[in-house]
């Protein structure tokens, strides 16, 4: 048997599809190169995987690298390895993606590799890098499904906000109306939503209330899923 070292070895990299939202929009980040290949073009944050770092410590570091944000909704999302998915050499990529608040996100730090970070909307993305819009249309599509039996759109919204925040994301996501009636009557009776007693201020109209995610109760209800299909 061949000893390991006697094998071509590809290089491994960790690319993260960071989603944000705001206003009806689906907002993705993005990293202008400052390198080649693809210098001056748009592409996901990512970079190489350390010799002494897992995956999942490679990702959170080129995370907290490229947006300055830490501890938030992050999993592994696919492993992507075409032959030619990088100019330079045999390149093998593990995907992620994160959701994040806009307002944790500041810009990305100077690095070798990227020389800014801009929020696009979704809808209006500029031609990316590598084989990176393939990518992120895998991430597009494990949302619309996650959506649907957890709760992970309330990592992208603040800590309070009216209902018709969480019926406008699952709008954006889904990119389709829904029945507002059933939404409303099946969100709330996950029991999962916290009505308080507080109602949006500086508004001309009568003033709606205000709701928040009941993170600890999901925690204690210890479930892997809960019905969110609508």
């Amino acid at each position: 048997m061949k000893a390991a070292s006697n094998y071509p070895k590809p290089a491994l990299t960790v690319d993260c599809v960071i989603f944000g939202y705001e206003k009806g929009s689906l907002q993705i980040l993005l990293v202008r190169r400052g390198i080649e290949p693809f210098k001056g073009s748009w592409a996901l944050p990512g970079g190489f995987v350390k010799l002494d770092e897992t995956l999942d410590e490679a990702a959170k570091r080129e995370l907290r690298e490229e947006t300055g944000v830490e501890n938030i909704y992050m999993e592994q999302l696919y492993t992507f390895g075409g032959i030619e998915r990088d100019p330079r050499e045999r390149v093998v990529s593990v995907a992620y993606f994160a959701l994040v608040k806009l307002s944790e996100v500041r810009e990305v730090k100077d690095s070798t590799d990227a020389e800014e970070a801009k929020w696009f909307d979704i809808k209006k993305l500029p031609v990316l890098a590598f084989d990176h819009r393939h990518i992120l249309q895998t991430a597009m599509e494990r949302l619309k499904g996650k959506i649907t039996y957890k709760p992970i759109v309330f990592e992208l919204l603040p800590a309070k906000f009216v209902f018709s925040d969480v019926e406008s994301i699952y709008e954006t996501i889904l990119n389709e109306p829904l029945n507002r009636r059933n939404f409303r009557t099946k969100m709330l009776a996950t029991g999962l939503l916290e009505e308080l007693d507080e109602r949006v201020t500086h508004v001309s109209f009568r003033p709606p209330k205000l709701f928040r995610f009941n993170k600890k109760k999901y925690q204690k209800l210890n479930a892997k899923e809960i019905n969110l299909r609508f």
